[in-house]
């Protein structure tokens, strides 16, 4: 091997091993700010049932006709959670397979209930194409109307004594989720817990 061409690789496999070192170290630098980053809530606004105060108690009928009472404590102990959609919004339909997930995993202590408004003729491809159950969906404007949304795709977690426990506007599964986590640590909502586990750090680095 001359001279020239044993240099030349050697000067190759140094770039090679520098890249590898620095493809590392960026993974591990995305890794870092993966675990800063704040977990993002469903984004609540001052419209509408707070969280903490009962939810509005509506005599409503499904999709099926069969009579659905939304709020009030639940005889049976289930939570609910109402998810307002539209047939036409694009976010709504990509939720869907979300919900189905929550639904098998939080079993029977949960009920997911649709709702919408507007003409019956407008949702009947979209329940058959998205295979939706017919006794879990509701068309109301009064329903929207007493939870005061504003815009879609919109979630409301009730749990089984008809207090609302969590609330806002969700555009992922991130923001669905974290509905429940915010029932699960007895707080309004993420933002409010990370505010407070912020605020608590730094009166421990003041102290």
């Amino acid at each position: 091997m001359s001279p020239a061409l044993l240099v030349s690789n050697l000067l190759l496999w140094a770039v090679v091993l520098g890249l590898a070192v620095l493809v590392l170290a960026l993974m591990r630098q995305v890794g870092v700010l993966h675990e800063r980053v704040a977990p993002a809530g469903a984004l609540m606004d001052a419209a509408g049932p707070r969280v903490g105060e009962a939810a509005p108690v509506m005599e409503v009928e499904s999709w099926s006709g069969r009579p659905l009472r939304l709020g009030g404590a639940d005889p049976e102990g289930v939570s609910t959670l109402l998810f307002f959609l539209s047939p036409s919004c694009p976010v709504c339909k990509s939720l869907l397979p979300v919900l189905a997930s929550l639904s098998r995993a939080e079993g029977p202590r949960l009920r997911i209930v649709l709702a919408s408004d507007g003409e019956r003729e407008a949702h009947e491809a979209f329940l058959q194409r998205h295979r939706l159950d017919p006794d879990r969906y509701v068309l109301s404007t009064a329903l929207g109307m007493a939870w005061q949304v504003g815009r879609l795709p919109y979630a409301a977690l009730v749990d089984e004594a008809g207090i609302v426990r969590g609330r806002g506007l969700v555009n992922t599964r991130e923001h669905l989720e974290s509905l429940f986590e915010a029932r699960e640590r007895g707080v309004g909502s993420v933002q409010e817990w990370r505010g407070a586990a912020d605020l608590a750090g730094g009166d421990r680095r003041v102290a």
